[in-house]
């Protein structure tokens, strides 16, 4: 899961924080109500997984409760992951 982490951190910086302190983004930050992501963000999130991590994601899995903090992302990228198995 820690690779997961990294990877959509990395991910965020570069699109989203550049010039940042990669150390202030940690596993647990609100990416949405801190509004490090917005809506566009989010969609761009969304486009990124699912081209980095080959699965489609559903309206159901759109939420802030699965894509509000690198925790919960590795979590829905990893459940998708096993689904697939």
């Amino acid at each position: 899961m820690q690779d997961i982490i990294e990877a959509v951190k990395q991910y965020i910086i570069e699109k989203h924080l550049p010039g940042e302190d990669p150390k202030a983004l940690t596993p647990t930050t609100p990416l949405i109500s801190s509004g490090i992501l917005n809506s566009l963000a989010t969609l761009d999130l969304v486009a990124f997984l699912e081209a980095r991590y080959g699965f489609e994601l559903e309206s159901h899995d759109l939420d802030e409760s699965r894509l509000g903090t690198l925790t919960t992302i590795a979590e829905l990228v990893q459940s998708k992951k096993v689904g697939r198995a």
